[in-house]
């Protein structure tokens, strides 16, 4: 009997489950991937929050202005606002404006008898020292703006006084300006033809500038190039008249003649200076 009793109690007796602490071990290995992929994530939810954080500093807050002032529409349009604005802050020592700068399309004045024409320049043609150095640069209205700065007393000339040294590096600092504002906003320009004011006895000469002649300072903000407070002839910064002569006064060249092509296009010939 006490073997039938230990054998029914055998078979009866119930299946007690784990305790609590050894499912808890057991779930161990599973619970710390879940907690790597949960940092994981937390990782990238940090990286793109804070990217959307970058992005959104930049839109509130976006780089500086090429510039303080700006004209309104492009093309001829602009290149007057810009002479206007440019013009009249370059003045001499007893306050007259320095220069006149009148903006206009590449166009030649042809007298046939009594009539007076205008006819587009098609092309500009670069004399070097040698024949196989000349370069010829094809301009046209829609790419091109002519500007022509003209003194205020006779004879078109700088006024009033005698013309310096200094007086020209500020007009070719002027006509940097024009180059980088034009080439800047008035849209499509890749061409600034610059008359510079005649003197009596001397050459007629002209600065002719390519935008990829400045594209360095067309990247820079304008007042790190130029001085927002533009200096009379006397008080030009040294830097600046470094900045003319490595910009400017190497475009710089001598009018030699207005021509025309076998089928009647206007060539305005310019001849490089000798250093």
């Amino acid at each position: 009997m006490a073997a039938d009793v230990t054998s029914v109690e055998n078979e009866a007796a119930p299946v007690v489950p784990a305790p609590a602490k050894a499912r808890r071990l057991e779930l161990g290995p599973h619970r710390r991937g879940f907690l790597i992929i949960y940092g994981l994530l937390a990782a990238v939810l940090g990286v793109a929050v804070a990217g959307v954080v970058v992005f959104a500093g930049k839109s509130i807050s976006p780089g500086p202005k090429w510039s303080a002032w700006k004209p309104s529409g492009g093309g001829l349009g602009a290149a007057k606002q810009i002479a206007a604005e440019v013009s009249k802050g370059y003045r001499l020592p007893g306050g007259g404006q320095l220069v006149d700068v009148i903006a206009g399309a590449p166009l030649a004045p042809v007298v046939s008898g009594s009539t007076a024409l205008s006819i587009p320049i098609h092309y500009v043609a670069v004399h070097g020292k040698t024949r196989s150095a000349d370069q010829l640069y094809p301009v046209s209205s829609t790419d091109s703006v002519v500007y022509s700065l003209c003194g205020l007393g006779a004879s078109c000339s700088i006024s009033p006084g005698k013309p310096t040294v200094q007086r020209a590096t500020l007009v070719q600092r002027e006509i940097l300006e024009l180059a980088l504002y034009t080439f800047k906003y008035a849209g499509g320009i890749k061409n600034v033809i610059a008359f510079m004011p005649p003197v009596a006895g001397k050459p007629t000469y002209v600065v002719y500038f390519q935008k990829t002649d400045l594209t360095a300072e067309l990247r820079t903000p304008l007042a790190q190039t130029l001085a927002a407070k533009t200096p009379l002839p006397s008080t030009i910064l040294a830097r600046e008249v470094q900045l003319v002569k490595t910009t400017t006064s190497s475009r710089v060249f001598d009018v030699i003649r207005l021509s025309q092509t076998p089928q009647g296009d206007a060539v305005l010939e310019l001849k490089a200076l000798t250093a």
